[in-house]
């Protein structure tokens, strides 16, 4: 049996015991570069405290971000809800990012098993004759030859555990831009959703300023051919009711186009999601959603892309340390079992060996400034890492603000446009009462029309951008939030219903 090296040479025992423990000394004097983590650029009024009525924006799902889907369920829209998870069924975003996930943990097993030992299955066979000259020539023999060879490199100054671990922190990132594609996803669904129901409201107003022109043409064609009106009116009339008419025809064009947009997100068909969405009619008018005052600082942890900067920058920390620990001295043990059969047609042999090392260690002496190049490099990815983050937290507090800003001017907007609606309506109906009885011209009521036209799209254009504001302040905040205060009320009542035909009566 062959024994170990450094058991047949029992005198170097000391030797290689004294540079395992110097390689172990040295390990305690591995150092890193030490890890703040960066500032997060959070205005002052963001941390200040708040009053205790005041309503704020806690983090939704407990802060997790398991659980982003199922804010959407909590608007009493389950059309809205189903829309949005057939969109993540077949979102390439979604897709891409789960892909990411997979190839974020494959590096970090890869890292993670590099710390360990490796161990190889070897088997050879060889067959020939090998006879000095001048003899005779000696039988054929064959050599089988299988058996198991180790090698481990000690991570003595944590080199492969610090890769392993910025795997872990990239790995742990790509889960959150998971999230963050589905979130993304949802916003756009609903955006296009919210989009399609504002679109069906003015289809509505349209079609019925429509037939409400067509009626006053069809009067004023009567009045002119009784001799009551000139000619002119009537042609005015007719223009009038030939723009209401085109402006109904580009509006369902609209709508058609908003339809097939969600047709290509959901990957529904057409018919089926036109018959879901005439059996499912939504009122934009009520608000589900909670109302939001303020954001606390803290909210800003639970966005899926500051939280994945947040895991560049840790990941960037430890690829510091490990390119500091390539310039220290490394530690290789290696051994292996083997068993050899050797046979010529004289006879058989057999022979098992094993052997323990050698325990290698290397030092680095020279490479020509390579290593602390690797270290600069590292520390300039860190750097870059760390302002990507901070401008990440910039852009999530912009768009919180900008979202609560477009809420609050929706909101004092609101009374001022049902003013102007009830209003004009009331003008409307006043000038209608005067030209049917002869004291106002059709075009004192054409203007009172369109004003009065303007007016309710108006009014369902707040909605829409109400509703666009609700979703960019579930995107800003990384998958909505949590209050514990009820549904607000309607913050914008239905004012945008048109004259109808029937209330128009012939002079």
């Amino acid at each position: 049996m062959k024994k170990p090296d450094f058991r047949r040479e029992p005198s170097r025992l000391p030797a290689w015991g004294l540079l395992a423990a110097c390689a172990l000394l040295l390990a305690g004097c591995a150092t890193d570069l030490p890890h703040n983590t960066p500032a997060a650029p959070v205005p002052t009024q963001w941390q200040a405290p708040l009053p205790a009525a005041a309503t704020t924006a806690a983090l939704p799902h407990d802060g997790k971000l398991a659980g982003l889907s199922r804010w959407w369920a909590q608007q009493n829209d389950p059309l809205l809800v189903e829309l949005i998870m057939a969109a993540e069924a077949v979102s390439p975003s979604v897709s891409t990012a789960r892909s990411n996930i997979e190839q974020a943990r494959a590096s970090r097993v890869a890292s993670g098993a590099a710390m360990l030992p490796t161990l190889d299955a070897i088997g050879s066979a060889s067959r020939g004759r090998s006879a000095p000259v001048n003899r005779a020539t000696p039988p054929i023999t064959t050599t089988l030859e299988a058996g198991l060879q180790a090698s481990w490199e000690i991570d003595l100054f944590g080199q492969y555990a610090a890769s392993r671990d910025a795997d872990q922190q990239r790995f742990d990132g790509s889960q959150a831009l998971w999230h963050a594609a589905r979130v993304s996803v949802a916003a756009e669904v609903a955006t296009q959703y919210y989009s399609l129901r504002a679109c069906e409201k003015l289809l509505e107003v349209a079609r019925a300023d429509a037939a409400s022109r067509a009626e006053t043409a069809r009067l004023a064609e009567l009045s002119t051919k009784a001799g009551f009106q000139a000619p002119a009116t009537a042609a005015l009339a007719r223009a009038s009711a030939a723009e209401g008419h085109g402006n109904a025809i580009q509006q369902r064009a609209l709508c058609d186009l908003d339809i097939k947009s969600l047709v290509a997100l959901t990957a529904l068909e057409e018919p089926a999601l036109r018959q879901k969405l005439a059996d499912a009619p939504a009122d934009l008018t009520r608000e589900s959603m909670a109302p939001v005052i303020s954001v606390p600082a803290e909210v800003l942890a639970q966005r899926p892309d500051i939280y994945n900067a947040a895991r560049e920058v840790d990941a960037a920390h430890l690829e510091v340390g490990s390119a500091r620990a390539q310039r220290f001295p490394r530690l290789n043990l290696s051994g292996s079992v083997f068993t050899t059969k050797s046979r010529t047609s004289a006879s058989t042999q057999r022979f098992d060996t094993w052997t323990v090392g050698p325990l290698q260690l290397t030092v680095p002496l020279f490479d020509g400034g390579a290593s602390e190049a690797n270290v600069e490099a590292a520390k300039a990815r860190y750097e870059d890492a760390a302002t990507q983050y901070r401008a990440s937290v910039r852009k999530a507090v912009q768009e919180v603000e900008e979202a609560l800003v477009k809420l609050q001017s929706t909101a004092e907007r609101n009374e001022d446009a049902l003013v102007a609606a009830q209003g004009y309506r009331a003008s409307f109906t006043g000038t209608e009462a005067r030209y049917k009885s002869g004291l106002a011209s059709l075009v004192e009521l054409e203007d009172a029309r369109r004003t009065l036209l303007a007016a309710q799209s108006n009014v369902v254009a707040l909605q829409r951008e109400r509703r666009s504001a609700w979703v960019a302040l579930y995107r800003a905040l990384g998958g909505g939030w949590t209050t514990a205060e009820p549904p607000v009320p309607p913050l914008v009542s239905d004012v945008s219903a048109p004259v109808t035909p029937a209330a128009i009566t012939a002079p």
